[in-house]
């Protein structure tokens, strides 16, 4: 940080900030949200699941939920990248699917289906990009699901002792 004298005629100091250059772009385009394209998947222990259900603004039950498996695929240019999420858990046993993404804002929002007790139910799954390297993505995100809708479409019940109103599926994971 530079500094000036103080000019005699305002007492005043001007201070002139440091420039910072812009980040390296990679070579697949500028501002690409995604890595290089490829298959990338999600390394034991290097993601988080989590489902909370809500009742009105009041968490009832939070629970982990084991991520069985994640895969991401970034397909050339003409192509739309894809996502898969598997949860395997005792409890919530479901697979999500996407073959839309988008970029929104600065962040990537997931079109997909989650398929509970083997019917798709139509889910948004907003994701912030934490980190982007050329052969990983990190990547933090949650979709908000009507629990009504979604206990009347798919059967999926929660103990009757927790009322809700929505459920939350909370996601990070690191794709390498």
């Amino acid at each position: 940080m530079l500094r000036e004298p103080p000019s005699k005629e305002t007492g005043m100091t001007t201070v002139t900030l440091p420039t910072v250059p812009p980040p390296p772009q990679s070579p697949g385009g500028a501002g690409r949200r995604l890595p290089l394209p490829g298959r990338y998947t999600v390394a034991p222990g290097r993601s988080l699941t989590e489902l909370t259900a809500w009742y009105g603004p009041l968490p009832v039950l939070r629970r982990r939920v084991t991520l069985g498996d994640a895969s991401l695929t970034v397909p050339e240019e003409t192509e739309r990248p894809s996502f898969r999420y598997e949860f395997d858990d005792r409890r919530f046993s479901a697979v999500l699917t996407s073959e839309q993404v988008d970029e929104v804002h600065g962040r990537l929002q997931v079109t997909g289906d989650l398929d509970l007790n083997g019917l798709a139910f139509p889910v948004l799954l907003r994701l912030r990009v934490v980190e982007r390297a050329d052969d990983r993505l990190l990547v933090v995100g949650h979709a908000r699901l009507p629990y009504r809708l979604l206990r009347r479409a798919t059967g999926f019940r929660l103990p009757w002792r927790r009322p809700a109103t929505r459920l939350r599926l909370l996601v990070a994971a690191e794709f390498a």
